[in-house]
């Protein structure tokens, strides 16, 4: 699947569901809750102990049927491991233009993280794919309907806030994708090890954006 593919499969979904946790033992499963969910994007974020480990195990286990990236990315060299490790995009909660570099070298996809507009037009000027704007919770749907007044050629998406209440209004405001944590992978069902209870909310996520698409006459951000 090429660079396009993986884009267009990505804004067609909707959803980056984030994997962060304490301990990295039912992060697999965990993925592979979300993917019969509907959920098939998945990130695993590098402040997850052995967070390669993870990355591998879950495109070893799940392979296409999930687009898989890693998140926390800081540097080029952490960069480098989670694309050695499965990877397939990369994002950081911040601007690192030696991670887009190297992630446009090895033909990933990028989101860095910005809040302001000067940040979140650098990031898409420097090749960002999609711009990550974190943290929203901050701000909410409004902050990002602002951003795209002057900038409706930058693809958004929030981060932080995003729940199974607020995600519609973010897409009304204008994310192209969102990116979702603890509301989609709850951290009492992972540790529980409820991953009927995950993949239940994946497909209430699900549903939110193709009703709130088909209410905006969209079928992609």
């Amino acid at each position: 699947m090429g660079k396009d593919e993986r884009l267009g499969r990505l804004l067609r979904t909707g959803l980056v569901a984030i994997l962060r946790a304490d301990d990295h033992c039912r992060l697999g499963d965990a993925a592979a809750a979300l993917a019969e969910g509907g959920v098939d994007v998945v990130e695993v974020t590098f402040t997850v102990p052995k967070a390669e480990r993870v990355l591998a195990e879950v495109a070893d286990r799940l392979g296409d049927r999930v687009l898989l990236g890693a998140g926390t990315i800081l540097d080029a060299e952490t960069a480098r491991i989670a694309i050695q490790s499965g990877a397939e995009f990369l994002v950081s909660p911040a601007f690192r233009p030696d991670v887009i570099r190297l992630a446009r070298r090895y033909g990933k996809l990028v989101f860095p993280g910005a809040f302001t507009p000067t940040e979140v037009l650098a990031a898409w000027e420097a090749g960002a794919d999609i711009v990550k704007v974190f943290p929203s919770d901050t701000v909410g749907p409004a902050y990002l309907k602002a951003l795209r007044a002057p900038l409706p050629q930058i693809r958004l998406m929030p981060t932080g806030g995003v729940t199974l209440n607020t995600a519609a209004d973010f897409l009304r405001a204008g994310a192209c994708a969102l990116g979702v944590g603890g509301a989609l992978v709850e951290a009492r069902a992972l540790a529980e090890g409820d991953f009927a209870r995950i993949q239940s909310l994946a497909r209430q996520f699900v549903e939110v954006v193709s009703q709130t698409r088909a209410e905006l006459g969209s079928t992609e951000g």
